[in-house]
């Protein structure tokens, strides 16, 4: 069990977990649709379920890359704690619980499960073709408002459609800080990334423009839906926390790229949850 969960890195569904919870609760709160434990329990499942898939996918699709490249070595395909094939069957039983907690939520959602699995474990092969594969994951992880949405209300709203979008150049942009650490391996493999196709100098500056997005994007969904004083602190943090990875993370210094990624970006996701939440719960809102 320690094996699969360091596989899949499960304590990094705190990144996308709290905006899928976002989204859940926009639905529930703003727009009044409900709260039931059933259905929260159930996008849980299919937070926890597209997540396993897509990482444990990843590692499998990677197993050859990640052999030889010595910072990756150390994973759990390559160093042989877990086999290829037990991996692509975690995948499999992952895509099934997760198709079927989707069709259990509404039909909506069962119709759409298979697009959000074809994104999420496509970004896999991306790296092979394209530099933009950044954005892709990126897409990946900004399904994660929107699907909380549609899961109580059964049909899209700009409102999560616009902090998807905030989710999209905010993992893509620090997931461009992170490959940094690959860039001569990348370029000496043929692996497609921004550091590889750019350097590390012009990388760190389209995720530092990824970043201005997402602020904007934030920003723009605060004016939107008429929010109050909670949202504009928690908005407020989490900007601020987007400018401190920066801070972190220079050309010739990698040494913190880590703090940047992990720890940073996870700090960030959680206290802009919960400042949403107050702000749904506590704040003086607008009509929907």
């Amino acid at each position: 069990m320690k094996s699969y969960l360091s596989l899949v890195k499960f304590s990094h569904t705190i990144f996308a977990l709290p905006f899928a919870l976002i989204g859940f609760f926009l639905a529930v709160q703003r727009d009044g649709y409900g709260f039931e434990w059933s259905l929260f329990g159930l996008v849980l499942v299919c937070m926890i379920t597209a997540r396993n898939a897509a990482m444990a996918f990843n590692r499998w699709a990677d197993r050859t890359i990640d052999a030889g490249n010595p910072r990756t070595a150390i994973r759990e395909i390559p160093a042989g704690l877990i086999r290829a094939e037990r991996v692509l069957g975690f995948v499999l039983l992952n895509c099934g619980l997760f198709v079927a907690a989707a069709g259990l939520i509404n039909p909506l959602c069962l119709a759409l499960s298979p697009v959000a699995l074809a994104v999420v474990l496509g970004y896999s092969y991306t790296k092979r073709f394209t530099p933009l594969c950044h954005l892709v994951l990126g897409l990946g992880l900004a399904i994660a408002p929107t699907a909380g949405y549609l899961a109580v209300a059964g049909h899209f709203d700009a409102l999560p459609l616009i902090f998807s979008a905030a989710v999209l150049t905010w993992v893509s942009g620090f997931d461009i800080i992170y490959a940094l650490q690959d860039e001569q391996f990348d370029r000496q493999h043929g692996l497609r990334s921004i550091p590889a196709w750019l350097g590390k100098k012009r990388a760190l500056t389209v995720s530092s423009g990824l970043h201005a997005l997402s602020a904007l994007c934030l920003i723009g969904a605060g004016l939107f839906a008429g929010f109050g004083g909670w949202y504009w602190a928690g908005t407020a943090v989490f900007i601020g926390l987007l400018i401190y990875q920066h801070t972190l993370v220079r050309p010739e210094d990698l040494s913190r790229v880590n703090l940047a990624f992990f720890a940073t970006n996870g700090v960030a996701s959680v206290l802009f949850f919960g400042f949403v939440l107050l702000e749904l719960f506590l704040g003086a809102r607008a009509p929907a």
